[in-house]
């Protein structure tokens, strides 16, 4: 089974004070370390398993700069066979974009089996995998939280809303976007990250690519990045619990709520 894996380099922004950049569309991220994408960490791990149990070969991608090669080369780590970077010099980048990009670079390689996250850390966007799928014209899944591979096609567990999971059956080739806790992502050791390095990388500039200006224009802008309004401290309420109550109806008539 051949898996192609799209993963993303993202900054750690847990337990950091973040500011707002000069000009209000981002934050800054001079001081932010950075690290695979978690839920992306969960698709490598998947598609190995799946290698090691049906054989074939794992494929990472990524869009991004010289710096961004350390994700696949951790990946590489991990037990995937090839991966290719792909530069997007200085273009505004944006999930049709990257999706595009991504397609575009895909769609030459022999495979079974698309793997994303879900969504990534830095924005929360949720939406390359399925774009990457509408693009390659692939049936495809989100959120699967388990994959049970059988011939050419797979028994895939998927997470719905209020802790209700659904199993369905889809053919390959397909895309299926991975959610965190599908499996436990194996340790990834120095030596393991050194032997990594001397694997080939494969770099590849969107000038190779097949691509027009239209299909290189983001449909997305951020116009303003800041940071919520400061507002008054909680309030404790304490005493009997029938006053209490009587103190919380009071507080949420006085502000508009209808009880």
């Amino acid at each position: 089974m051949n898996i192609v894996v799209c993963i993303k380099r993202v900054p750690m922004t847990q337990e950091v004070d973040l500011e707002i950049d000069g000009d209000n569309k981002g934050v800054n991220k001079d001081l932010l370390a950075y690290v695979m994408n978690d839920w992306d960490n969960y698709a490598v791990e998947e598609a190995v398993l799946l290698k090691e149990e049906f054989g074939g070969d794992v494929t990472v991608i990524t869009v991004g700069s010289e710096d961004d090669e350390e994700i696949l080369r951790r990946a590489m780590a991990m037990g995937a066979d090839r991966s290719i970077r792909i530069d997007p010099g200085d273009r505004v980048l944006d999930s049709y974009v990257v999706s595009r990009i991504l397609a575009e670079v895909i769609k030459g390689i022999e495979y079974d089996l698309v793997l994303t996250g879900v969504q990534a850390d830095d924005d929360n966007c949720g939406s390359v995998g399925i774009m990457l799928a509408e693009h390659l014209g692939l049936a495809h899944a989100a959120v699967v939280t388990g994959v049970q591979a059988e011939g050419n096609r797979a028994t895939i567990r998927t997470e719905l809303e209020g802790g209700i999971d659904e199993v369905s059956k889809i053919r390959f080739p397909a895309l299926l976007s991975i959610q965190t806790g599908i499996n436990e992502p194996r340790y990834v050791s120095v030596i393991g990250i050194k032997k990594a390095k001397k694997k080939e990388l494969e770099v590849i500039g969107l000038e190779g690519l097949a691509l027009s200006e239209e299909e290189l224009s983001p449909r997305t802008a951020i116009e303003e990045l800041y940071l919520p309004p400061e507002t008054e401290s909680a309030v404790i309420l304490e005493g009997d619990p029938s006053k209490v109550a009587d103190e919380i109806i009071r507080i949420l008539t006085e502000r508009g709520v209808n009880i």
